[in-house]
């Protein structure tokens, strides 16, 4: 099951960074600044958020593995729509449409695995898990860069479709073969209503720990995920490459994050989680620095790598608190922490897409290394053994 689900998470992250690589292509083609394209990654990013808060209830009362199908299939059809989209408008619709179906997959992926690993496997676990969103990651920018250049920005979205739709039908065949789709009732359970479920979550951010989280992560997603979103215009308006080598310098972010992801183990007993947020930190930091201000590709390549190995050394460390922040309540509370870490993000590209069409990627890039670094010194001193937050 894990390995299917993996395919849906790999096939979601894909379309997520997909258009990274087309901004440029999108902004000569419908003759608007890059800035102003960046609205389909915005909008993907703020429905993916916002549709967390539905996803999670939904997860905890029907079933994860029964929602996450349904998701997948949902993307199928949502990302055949946007390959069809007649105008960046509808384009934008589309992609905010798809960012609403995708929300329902690498959320409720890790609730699934806070269910069934325990808690001393979880994040090895976790890390395999992240094997497929970073490939994803990695496939959907690469790809995204070359089809603009060689068949059509369309293509991939059209691809991505194909890929949705074979995703949602093995895990439904294998859901069903084992049984994975059958409701489980809890004795006395209340009936799910907008009432009980913001009560349920008003009760969830009033635990000290899990309004911790969800600060920290939703910091990380402005400063970490926002400006990874303008990597490639960076590459593209900085250092002169093309829409496709941009994509595939963007495919070091994703080698770092496979290699944190095959060492996770020996990472993690080396340094702890502790030493995991604060070197993670520092590796985003020199990376975005380096994208900033080398004075050469090469080392604008190295930046984008280290980046990519430190964004997964901080974030899995804090996928790992998510899923163990409210046991009781798992799939609410993960999906409240995706929630807003993508809020986060549509913040942080938001913030930069103002700055992209001054000129000012640089310091922005400066700003957000800084912040960075110093939010992995801040988890490091709050994080505890067995993923416990100082003063919860």
């Amino acid at each position: 099951m894990l390995r299917l689900i993996s395919l849906a998470a790999f096939c979601s992250m894909a379309s997520m960074r997909v258009c990274d690589p087309m901004l440029v292509a999108l902004s000569l083609e419908y003759k608007i600044t890059t800035g102003d394209a960046s609205a389909v990654i915005a909008a993907f990013a703020v429905a993916y958020g916002v549709l967390q808060l539905v996803y999670g209830p939904l997860g905890d009362r029907v079933g994860k593995v029964r929602v996450i199908i349904g998701a997948t299939a949902a993307c199928a059809v949502f990302s055949a729509m946007t390959a069809l989209a007649p105008s960046f408008s509808v384009l934008v619709v589309a992609r905010a449409a798809m960012g609403a179906a995708a929300a329902g997959i690498i959320p409720l992926s890790m609730a699934w695995i806070g269910d069934e690993v325990a808690y001393e496997q979880r994040q090895e676990t976790l890390a395999r898990l992240m094997v497929a969103t970073v490939t994803g990651m990695m496939a959907g920018q690469w790809f995204g860069g070359f089809a603009t250049e060689t068949l059509g920005w369309r293509a991939a979205l059209g691809v991505l479709a194909v890929l949705f739709f074979t995703a949602a039908t093995l895990l439904l065949r294998h859901a069903r073969a084992i049984g994975a789709l059958r409701t489980v009732v809890v004795p006395g359970a209340p009936a799910f209503s907008l009432a009980n479920y913001l009560a349920g979550t008003a009760a969830l951010l009033r635990i000290p720990r899990v309004r911790w989280v969800l600060t920290v992560v939703a910091i990380e997603g402005a400063l970490a995920f926002g400006t990874l979103a303008f990597v490639p215009a960076r590459m593209v308006d900085g250092f002169g490459l093309s829409a496709s080598a941009a994509g595939g310098v963007m495919v070091l972010y994703g080698v770092g994050g496979l290699i944190y992801s095959v060492f996770a183990r020996r990472w993690l007993a080396a340094l702890g989680e502790r030493g995991l947020a604060v070197l993670g930190a520092s590796f985003i930091a020199i990376g975005l620095l380096s994208l900033a201000w080398a004075p050469a590709v090469g080392w604008a390549m190295l930046g984008c790598f280290l980046a990519g190995v430190g964004f997964y050394m901080l974030h899995n460390t804090l996928q790992v608190q998510a899923t163990q922040m409210a046991p009781e309540a798992r799939g609410t509370a993960v999906t409240l922490f995706a929630c807003l870490l993508f809020l986060g993000q549509s913040t942080g590209v938001l913030l930069v897409a103002f700055s992209v069409d001054r000129g000012w990627l640089p310091p922005v890039f400066t700003a957000a290394a800084v912040g960075v670094f110093v939010l992995g010194l801040l988890i490091s001193r709050r994080v505890q053994a067995r993923g416990a937050v100082a003063g919860a």
